[in-house]
């Protein structure tokens, strides 16, 4: 089983007056540099807005990363989360909070995330035959990122989606999709990272799900 990621919450600046604390680098193996992949992600949750429209467009100048979310959430609240190495989502990150201030909720890096959290945040994964799928939903976003990670890194599964904060109060889920055994592992493992936080809001396992389901979940995701 691989170590699940070490996420690093930086402070939030409505009590923290002095400069963001940043994510320390993920861990590099001997010899190897790994300043310049992409495998993390900074998230900014705000209170307004305005100011996350705002924080969006200098989260962009600041760094070299990629958007993968910016929109109005539950709660009246306004979500960025961009994809990029480490030290770029921690510049892209302190461009946003700088700009927020007293608006900023939360905000977190977290890095090395496995390659399949990307294309299940966009909703661009794509998989064949299911014979289960498991389901794990917390109460936020950065939680539910980190257990997904730790799920899809513990099992033979496929991370099919994540879906995030929209229309969901706040609260976020992921679908992973493989045989019984590994799916069971997978939640095991996602579980506890949330769980941890005290953030789980529920989970399912489900054997052999209904084809109309299947196709109700998962869409024009199915080869």
């Amino acid at each position: 089983m691989s170590a699940r990621p070490v996420a690093i919450r930086s402070k939030n600046p409505a009590s923290s007056p002095g400069a963001p604390r940043k994510a320390s680098p993920a861990p590099q193996g001997a010899g190897h540099a790994t300043t310049n992949i992409k495998d993390a992600i900074g998230l900014l949750e705000l209170t307004s807005i305005a100011k996350g429209i705002e924080a969006t467009d200098l989260m962009l100048k600041a760094s070299d990363v990629e958007l993968l979310a910016s929109r109005s959430i539950c709660s009246g609240k306004y979500m960025v989360l961009v994809r990029g190495d480490v030290a770029a989502c921690n510049a892209a990150v302190a461009a946003g909070e700088a700009v927020g201030r007293e608006t900023v909720a939360d905000s977190i890096v977290i890095p090395n995330l496995h390659d399949e959290v990307f294309p299940a945040i966009s909703q661009s994964a794509e998989v064949g035959a299911v014979a289960a799928l498991g389901i794990l939903e917390a109460f936020n976003v950065a939680a539910l990122i980190e257990g997904a990670d730790a799920a899809v890194k513990a099992a033979e599964v496929k991370l099919v989606e994540i879906r995030l904060a929209m229309a969901l109060g706040g609260k976020a889920f992921c679908v992973l999709t493989g045989d019984v055994a590994a799916v069971r592992a997978a939640l095991e493992t996602g579980k506890l990272v949330i769980g941890e936080k005290g953030l789980l809001v529920n989970w399912a396992l489900i054997p052999s799900p209904n084809a109309a389901l299947v196709k109700e979940l998962l869409g024009g995701r199915l080869l």
